[in-house]
C-alpha cells in the first residue's frame, strides 16, 4: 500500500488559497508555503483523506499528499488534483551580475 507524505499549507497562505480562483491543470505550489506533517499509508489519496478525518487530523483545502514516486496531489473543494513544486526563480540582477563578472574575466576587457 502506498505511503503518502503530508504537507500542510501554512496558516498565512490559507485565506489566500481559499479565495483564489479555480484553475484547470496542475497547480504550481511553493515549498516554502508548506510544512511537512508526517505520513499516512492508504490505497488512494481519497482513502488517506478519510483515514486522516477519522483520526481527527483532516486534510484542509490546500494541503498536499506526496506519494513515494514524488507525485503531488492537492486537496481542493472538488477533490484531489495534480500539483507540482514550483522551481525557484533566479533573483533579479543575479543574471546581470554573473554576465558582467564573466565579461571582466575575459582578456582585454579593461
Amino acid at each position: 500500500m502506498p505511503v503518502y507524505r503530508i504537507h500542510r499549507l501554512k496558516e498565512a497562505q490559507q485565506q489566500q488559497f481559499r479565495w483564489a480562483p479555480h484553475v484547470s491543470g496542475a497547480s504550481l505550489v511553493r515549498p516554502r508555503d508548506y510544512q511537512e506533517a508526517g505520513s499516512v499509508e492508504a490505497a488512494t489519496p481519497y482513502a488517506a483523506w478519510f483515514l486522516l478525518r477519522e483520526r481527527g487530523t483532516p486534510l484542509r483545502v490546500g494541503d498536499l499528499l506526496e506519494c513515494e514516486s514524488g507525485e503531488l496531489r492537492i486537496c481542493k473543494y472538488v477533490g484531489f488534483e495534480e500539483a507540482r513544486w514550483e522551481a525557484p526563480q533566479p533573483r533579479e540582477g543575479a543574471e546581470e551580475t554573473a554576465s558582467s563578472a564573466e565579461e571582466s574575466r575575459q582578456p582585454g576587457s579593461q
